[in-house]
């Protein structure tokens, strides 16, 4: 009788006969509930849905039927273009200003269902403006528990679109959501509202807004209250709320919002993680430390504050068998830390490199890459420190051996800047002797090639120490590494920076010591690309050109 309900219904929606429309309805929706692909193929060849969109007004007693049916027809994915096409989004949009509830849970499901997993039409959605709507619905229905479920849903995909997130950040939305968590009990409602909350934190003027509502204090809850269990759901939720808490501190000013001058008890929540014994929360710790450590302000207060130390105990915990993304989050706290120039000393005395070296055997590229990191950082202008580092013969050598992970750019790079660090910032003579001894040379010679112009420039600044300081023993390796021609290409290169012709032709004053490669230079005809460069726009550039060509014109 599917067939007569879908001739009849046609008449009645016509004329509009309320009663005998409500009977077809029903039957229709019987239909749907036996074989819905079946019965949404009927409907769709029926041409009934186009007149669908004239019974979708907010007086008519079957508006909830008929979005009821659109809902079931589009969960078929065949059906989704023909509700479009059918003129049914308007309408159904406009009904999410209706008072009543039925009519608002069938029309989210309808809308839902007909957008599901299409961006396109999602964007649609933003932007007729269902954000705000949905958002107001969300605070007045909040006591519905089906009509909740749909806002959040429906909030967990509207928040994937970066389009979303401006409208978002202009509703309450922050503190609705917060009311709500505050009141869920169950695992499944609350990991429903997580889900929202994820992608919504990732803007940072809802962060604000998120730790303003007060979401913090009930992530910290959480935590407490799950930290000694082992159920599957509770170590979930641990990961879950400890991870958001991180996420809501990558923003500037909920940052520092939490800070409060290292006085804040959200702060001194996260510090007490550190020494858990709970991994994730040594995570969570440690990379909550990483995110406060982003300006010199909050990173002295807390080197000051013995910070360091518990780092470093951390890491201690984590040396044998250690678990790596915890060693990774150490040591991304310590790079962070280590950046102002009055942390370095302290943290050197503290024996931070001591505990740093400790994960040389390491054989991940992230824990690797952060170790690299954080050395680099701490011996900044730091002459002592950078000399013991660099007559460290074993260090060196893994240095050397990571200037050739082809595989890992990160780690590349890192190795390179470290090996041309321990010669710039000690300018030892030993320093320069092992890492020639460790075949060190060929990487700072290419690294002078490098598309990076600081990286270019650090490898020509340490080319020249030791050009200047310990030629002898590095001269065959500078030969084989083709040092001279690179530094011609270099200058005669019409893209090269003004700093790297600079230095260039510094280390072509420094090289002339050694007669190999001065026999070299004499072969290139450097005259020529030397002479050029005194009229050079750059002052330095110019001058060094004219002192150049002297040395070369008087040596030849």
């Amino acid at each position: 009788n599917l067939s007569d309900t879908l001739k009849k219904l046609k008449i009645t929606a016509a004329d509009r006969t309320e009663g005998s429309l409500e009977g077809c309805l029903d039957c229709l929706l019987q239909a749907l509930a036996q074989n819905n692909a079946e019965t949404s193929e009927k409907i769709q060849g029926s041409g009934i849905l186009q007149l669908f969109a004239n019974l979708l007004t907010p007086q008519a007693s079957c508006t909830a039927k008929v979005a009821n049916i659109i809902a079931e027809v589009a969960k078929n994915e065949f059906m989704r273009i023909p509700c479009v096409d059918a003129g049914l989004i308007s309408p159904l949009v406009q009904l999410l200003n209706s008072k009543d509830q039925e009519v608002l849970l069938q029309t989210g499901r309808a809308l839902g269902n007909i957008c599901y997993d299409s961006h396109s039409l999602q964007a649609q959605l933003i932007s007729m403006g269902v954000i705000p709507t949905l958002v107001k619905l969300l605070g007045i229905h909040c006591h519905n528990a089906a009509l909740t479920e749909m806002c959040l849903v429906a909030f967990g995909n509207l928040a994937e679109l970066e389009s979303s997130k401006e409208q978002f950040a202009s509703t309450n939305i922050a503190e609705e959501l917060v009311k709500l968590f505050k009141k869920q009990i169950e695992h499944d409602k609350r990991e429903m509202i997580f889900e929202v909350l994820a992608p919504l934190a990732e803007n940072d003027a809802i962060k604000l807004q998120l730790v303003e509502a007060g979401l913090v204090e009930c992530l910290l809850e959480i935590v407490q209250q799950k930290v000694d269990s082992n159920k599957e759901d509770d170590v979930a939720e641990l990961k879950t709320a400890s991870d958001l808490m991180v996420l809501l501190l990558l923003g500037d000013e909920s940052m520092q919002k939490l800070f409060e001058g290292g006085k804040g008890s959200v702060f001194q929540r996260v510090l007490s993680w550190i020494p858990s014994n709970n991994h994730q929360l040594q995570l969570a710790g440690a990379l909550a430390i990483a995110n406060f450590a982003r300006n010199d302000g909050n990173c002295i207060h807390m080197v000051d504050n013995g910070i360091v130390e518990k780092l470093m105990d951390l890491l201690d915990r984590h040396v044998e068998d250690g678990n790596v993304t915890v060693q990774h989050a150490a040591l991304s706290a310590l790079r962070n830390l280590a950046i102002p120039v009055v942390n370095k000393a302290k943290m050197l005395s503290a024996g931070v490199t001591e505990t740093v070296l400790k994960f040389l055997k390491s054989e991940m590229p992230p824990v690797q890459f952060k170790l690299l990191g954080t050395l680099r950082m701490l011996i900044d202008a730091q002459a002592e420190a950078a000399e013991q580092l660099g007559k460290n013969a074993k260090l060196v050598e893994r240095l050397v051996e990571w200037c050739e992970a082809k595989d890992h750019a990160g780690v590349m790079g890192e190795s390179n800047r470290l090996l041309s660090a321990l010669i710039r910032h000690s300018k030892s003579k030993d320093v320069i002797k092992t890492i020639v001894q460790s075949g060190g040379i060929k990487h700072l010679v290419t690294m002078a090639t490098s598309e990076h112009v600081i990286m270019q420039n650090e490898a020509l600044v340490a080319l020249a120490l030791i050009a200047a300081l310990e030629l002898g023993p590095a001269e065959k390796d500078l030969t084989s590494a083709q040092l001279v021609q690179i530094l011609h290409r270099l200058l005669a290169d019409e893209r090269s920076a003004p700093e790297i012709k600079y230095n260039s032709m510094v280390l072509i004053c420094a090289l002339m010591g050694s007669e190999s490669l001065y026999k070299e230079v004499q072969d290139l005809a450097f005259l020529d690309v030397v002479s050029k460069l005194r009229s050079h726009e750059n002052k330095s550039v110019a001058q060094q050109a004219s002192l150049t060509e002297q040395r070369l014109t008087v040596e030849s």
